[in-house]
């Protein structure tokens, strides 16, 4: 009897201790993504003459390559991934068999009048995977263009309530202190939400009136830390009469208190409790929020608020004003599938007035936003087309403006974008350029996206054969 009963208790003990794991386990990052991407292949080279089906295997090899490239993304500065891309593409993008998860969907493959051969492939590649590939190399390498989360800016704001303040509530610089310092243990950087607030609205008036458009733009993306605790305190303060000496004292009960923490660049909040504590009684109020800013510090963790730091991409709403038709708006989505930042493209909505919605996921977080969208998108749209067709219009937090301004006719821009290279080649690396172009006609037509890097390749090659264009560009 007495050992089935112990048996019971240690199995009692186990299931709780499950739960307890269950509970308070930290949040896990997001093991895989779903990337949207386009591969390309030179249908003219001379190996292809000889065997057709090695061009859709290269075909299919390039689509996945591009989803992995765009998985590194999440982790790396687009421009420094174009300059460090033989690298890279020897430690991770030649690793696609074990990064990525599946194949959700491939399209058939097609020879354009842009003279490349396109597949579209959706597959879900193994985030984790891509890190840790990056992570193979020197610290002293990857230190220099791989995303560093480890240092967030947080800021901190504790109210105090009670009867007698009524609905107004005050700051409590006892409880913000302790806070920080909790903080400040975890090697993160306690940021002010005031003076950053005063900051971005004087550098906005600033901008405006000088009407430097792009920089108002900018500045009003400026946030005043990464992540914001909040927390609050309401008091009931009672008399008290010793019943040895008579004399009358005030304590000061906590009713409750509550926190939570929000995540400035998604506006979702993270975390949330309530707390209601039972039979405990302070002689001054400074001591109970002393007390209160060691229990909101408890609430978190260095592990909390890394498992928050890497968020892998996020959703916004992609808005084109003028596009001429429902057409050019289709043939716009499979060049912004193409582009790097964009690990998904879909077409939402086209009115007969010329705005077509996007619902575009993103690479990446929100910091140098606007600056991506110009380099990384809008630069190779306008390179594609050879004069500024789009523009950046405005920008907030979850949706984006692009105008379209041509004087073509549909019939005409159908063409320009049907004939002319994809727009994602106007900002590749030399050596991805040399992987889908390797004859003399198609390089030409990359050139008028890409002047720089064909360059390159023709400096490099001195006339020698394809192979000696690759093995000068990897010894570069």
């Amino acid at each position: 009897m007495s050992d089935r009963l112990d048996g019971a208790i240690r199995r009692g003990l186990a299931l709780g201790l499950m739960c307890l794991l269950l509970v308070f386990a930290p949040a896990q990052a997001q093991d895989t993504i779903v990337v949207t991407a386009e591969g390309l292949a030179d249908p003219n080279a001379e190996t292809y003459a000889r065997d057709k089906g090695l061009l859709i295997d290269d075909l299919r090899r390039d689509a996945r390559r591009q989803a992995v490239e765009k998985a590194v993304g999440v982790f790396v500065e687009g421009s420094t991934l174009v300059e460090n891309y033989v690298m890279i593409e020897d430690r991770v993008l030649s690793e696609t068999k074990g990064l990525i998860k599946r194949v959700i969907k491939e399209s058939k493959p097609w020879v354009g009048e842009d003279g490349f051969a396109h597949m579209l492939i959706k597959a879900e590649v193994y985030l984790k995977g891509v890190e840790d590939a990056l992570k193979t190399m020197s610290r002293q390498t990857r230190v220099s263009y791989i995303r560093e989360y480890g240092n967030p800016r947080i800021s901190v704001s504790v109210y105090a309530q009670d009867a007698d303040r009524g609905s107004r509530q005050t700051r409590s610089d006892i409880a913000e202190n302790l806070l920080k310092e909790r903080i400040a243990e975890f090697g993160y950087r306690v940021w002010s939400e005031d003076v950053t607030k005063g900051l971005k609205t004087e550098m906005m008036e600033s901008s405006t009136l000088s009407n430097q458009t792009q920089t108002t733009v900018s500045v009003s993306h400026l946030k005043a830390a990464d992540f914001s605790i909040i927390g609050r305190v309401r008091f009931d303060v009672r008399d008290v009469k010793l019943s040895s000496s008579g004399i009358r004292l005030k304590k000061h009960l906590i009713t409750s208190w509550t926190v939570k923490c929000v995540n400035n660049n998604t506006g979702e909040e993270i975390y949330f409790n309530n707390k209601i504590p039972r039979h405990h009684s302070w002689a001054t109020e400074d001591q109970a929020l002393e007390d209160i800013g060691r229990l909101i510090g408890q609430e978190f963790s260095k592990d909390f608020f890394e498992s928050q730091l890497v968020q892998p991409s996020r959703f916004f709403e992609l808005r084109v004003v003028g596009l001429p038709s429902y057409d050019i708006g289709v043939l716009l989505r499979k060049e912004m599938i193409g582009l790097r930042p964009f690990l998904d493209v879909t077409l939402r909505n086209y009115t007969t007035d010329g705005l077509s919605l996007y619902e575009v996921n993103f690479a990446g977080g929100q910091d140098n936003f606007a600056r991506t969208m110009n380099s990384a998108v809008i630069k190779p749209l306008n390179a594609k087309f050879g004069e500024d067709v789009f523009g950046l219009d405005s920008l907030t937090r979850d949706v984006v403006t692009l105008v379209f301004r041509s004087d073509q006719n549909q019939e005409s821009l159908v063409a320009e974008f049907n004939s002319k290279p994809p727009a994602s080649l106007a900002d590749a690396s030399p050596a991805r350029i040399a992987q889908v172009a390797q004859n003399e006609a198609t390089l030409e037509k990359v050139e008028s996206v890409n002047p720089e890097a064909v360059a390159f390749i023709s400096d490099a090659d001195g006339g020698s054969s394809d192979s000696a264009v690759m093995n000068e560009i990897s010894d570069f």
